[in-house]
């Protein structure tokens, strides 16, 4: 069920958001550039994404975004520490975790769900980390990575988020998302873009 503006206001409010990890994969790059070109410059939450890309020896996302978004976009590297006010891309090649130090570890496990890095992969480490202190957003796509995970964001007491499959480019992934997970709240890009914004507005100093 999609909800309004009122009902994500009263979730926000009620917890105390660390972090943000979104996952994407087909028409993701259009939908993050939707979501991240409007976060405002003094936005104070990190932000972690993964967009299934195929295998590559370089990613050119980040200096891509970076020309389109007013916070840092930079690519998530092996043991650096998370920071505020930064959009981080998952690189190629590797599944991208977070320790419970808040660092991010990069690994060469299996492929999930055909994909290395995996979304899964990323938001089940998260919710270890974080707890209820994270949100977790899905988009389009068209397999079923990501389900699992925000399963488990929504478990340890995070907010979770599903684009309407209604709206996007493919809509398989925010189904299996829906069916499995049950997320707070579906909603569509322009109602997650200011569901993004309110959630950095909470924590300005």
């Amino acid at each position: 069920m999609t909800r309004t503006q009122a009902d994500y206001t009263q979730l926000i409010t009620s917890r105390h958001i660390e972090a943000v990890v979104i996952g994407a994969s087909a028409g993701g790059v259009e939908a993050m550039l939707h979501l991240f070109r409007s976060l405002p410059q003094r936005y104070q939450l990190p932000i972690i994404a993964i967009l299934h890309m195929r295998e590559m020896r370089e990613s050119k996302l980040a200096d891509l975004f970076q020309h389109y978004v007013s916070i840092k976009v930079k690519e998530a590297q092996d043991k650096e520490t998370i920071r505020n006010n930064t959009l981080y891309f998952a690189g190629p090649g590797y599944h991208l975790s977070i320790e419970q130090s808040r660092e991010f570890s990069l690994s060469c496990e299996p492929p999930v769900h055909f994909s290395r890095p995996a979304i899964d992969f990323l938001m089940e480490s998260a919710a270890d980390t974080y707890g209820e202190r994270l949100a977790g957003i899905l988009l389009t796509g068209a397999n079923e990575d990501g389900a699992v995970g925000l399963q488990k964001i929504k478990h340890a007491g995070g907010l979770t988020v599903v684009q309407d499959p209604q709206e996007a480019m493919a809509d398989y992934m925010p189904l299996a998302a829906i069916k499995l997970a049950a997320p707070h709240l579906v909603l569509g890009l322009r109602d997650i873009q200011q569901f993004l914004i309110a959630l950095g507005e909470q924590h300005v100093h």
